[in-house]
């Protein structure tokens, strides 16, 4: 799961598929990261936290970091959250194995009205929506691969 910075959308994006491969019996590996380095190290955005606590998923436990070059070949998906991380990510593949595992989270759902979770950030009203699209996105992941 990646987003700008690994603190909004990607964080809450790791602990709702978490969440729901704990609940289905799945042994996943699901982690989250960055394209960008401004906050690695840092917990998710209080505001994601509280979002996924409200929703019964404890995201605490999480710590920002990048995207590196590790991850193309040892994850067999990547989720970008929006169209810029998904062209930074598939810029920085080196073939066409690593660039074929990227992909948009929001068109894992048939017929979504957008490709791109909007970032937050700015909106603190817009954690909720983004935790429902992400939400419905986790679901039709667990439904396809699970």
């Amino acid at each position: 799961m990646v987003c700008l910075g690994n603190i909004c959308r990607s964080p809450l994006a790791e602990g709702i598929l978490k969440d729901k491969c704990k609940k289905k019996g799945l042994n996943w590996e699901i982690d989250s990261a960055g394209t960008g380095r401004w906050h690695v190290g840092s917990q998710p955005d209080k505001r994601s936290i509280e979002v996924a606590k409200n929703h019964g998923i404890d995201i605490t436990d999480q710590s920002a970091r990048s995207v590196n070059s590790n991850d193309y070949s040892y994850y067999d998906i990547i989720y970008a959250m929006d169209t810029m991380n998904l062209r930074d990510l598939k810029a920085w593949a080196v073939d066409a194995n690593e660039e074929g595992k990227i992909r948009l989270i929001l068109n894992e759902i048939d017929n979504f009205p957008t490709e791109s979770v909007p970032d937050p950030y700015f909106n603190d009203n817009g954690f909720e929506a983004v935790f429902n699209m992400l939400d419905k996105a986790c679901d039709a992941i667990i439904k396809k691969y699970g």
